[in-house]
């Protein structure tokens, strides 16, 4: 990617530009660490644009994942008070700041504020804290655009009515919930706020209503769901798009919510043979190459490695043309699913 195309709100070289860096060998001496470039956000932070998502990792996996992610040169973590793992990631963390293997400045960390919290921010936000074991957070985001029946700060007992239907609280607005995310950063408790699963509309309006503007918008998007016009807008007013599910959600969404995956393109997998990647690979640059940070999950310690082998080529110009071919509009991550309610109808 030439500087001349990187978008506003990101500012990413390439493996040829020196974004690389190489670090300290891991422990198994055979390959160096690689440390994604990083990307300037609105705020004036800088976010690294490959992420760990840990999203449905399980609990007892979580401390050999994340030790072994930053020994591979991850710095960033997405969370998620949803994800019900905040506590062992605050362990692992810990133990990580401890013995040395990191340190606390040297790291991303992302949560998320869960849908029946919004109107009790500032209680939510310290609840991550807690039972991430840190002093602040370097980005905090609002996880839904919608506002459900509160329960309890760290509690996720169902807001499903009598009627199968999500029991949203029309009492609370996203204006509302967004100036508590902006007491936050007055706080201290966080250095950058954003929105996730907002669309061209509700992301306007934001702006529109914001004091300090969203430095990101975490959506779904791989080839199969390539949101170009969302990803023009945020980009055009200075908000990073981070790309979750950047991997189209492979075979456990295809699981979960009878999604299909892009992996299995035969575009896909022919680009991959041709640049000597893996389909998983060409898809991941496919995302930097469009300017967005990517943050794919991983359950394997064997492709966290894989999964920041991503610098050392670019995909042409033509062959991105190809890849926008492909493009479904095809959601992945379903939560109407669960819901009774398609929240983005």
């Amino acid at each position: 990617m030439a500087a001349k195309d990187v978008a506003p709100a990101v500012t990413l070289g390439n493996g040829h530009g020196g974004g690389m860096m190489p670090a300290a060998p891991p422990s198994n001496g055979h390959r160096r660490a690689i440390m994604a470039p990083a990307v300037t956000l609105s705020s004036g932070h800088r976010m690294p644009a490959v992420g760990l998502g840990v999203w449905r990792m399980e609990n007892t996996a979580v401390r050999g994942l994340i030790h072994a992610a930053i020994r591979n040169g991850y710095r960033h973590f997405d969370c998620a008070a949803k994800y019900q793992n905040e506590a062992e990631v605050g362990d692992a963390l810990a133990e990580a700041f401890q013995t040395g293997l990191v340190k606390r400045e040297d790291l991303f960390i992302t949560t998320k504020l869960w849908n029946s919290d919004h109107g009790h921010v500032i209680e939510a936000c310290k609840d991550s804290l807690k039972k991430l074991k840190l002093d602040y957070l370097d980005l905090y985001l609002v996880h839904f655009p919608v506002a459900t029946r509160h329960t309890e700060i760290g509690s996720f007992a169902s807001v499903i009515g009598e009627d199968g239907v999500l029991d949203i609280d029309t009492t609370v607005s996203l204006e509302s919930t967004w100036h508590a995310m902006e007491d936050l950063v007055n706080m201290g408790l966080v250095r950058s706020i954003g929105i996730s699963n907002y669309g061209v509309f509700l992301t306007r309006d934001c702006l529109a209503y914001a004091k300090i503007k969203p430095a990101v918008n975490q959506i779904e998007m791989h080839p199969y769901f390539q949101r170009d016009s969302l990803v023009k807008f945020c980009q055009k007013h200075g908000i990073c798009v981070t790309a979750h599910t950047p991997l189209g959600g492979s075979t456990a969404n295809a699981k979960l919510f009878g999604s299909l995956s892009c992996l299995e393109d035969p575009v896909i997998k022919g680009l991959a043979e041709k640049y000597g990647k893996t389909p998983a690979q060409l898809v991941l640059r496919w995302g930097l190459q469009k300017n967005t940070v990517v943050i794919p999950k991983t359950s394997k310690v064997e492709r966290l490695q894989e999964n920041l082998e991503v610098f050392d080529f670019d995909i042409s110009d033509e062959d991105m043309e190809e890849i926008k071919a492909v493009d479904r509009n095809h959601r992945t991550n379903q939560p109407a699913k669960f819901w009774g309610i398609d929240v983005y109808s």
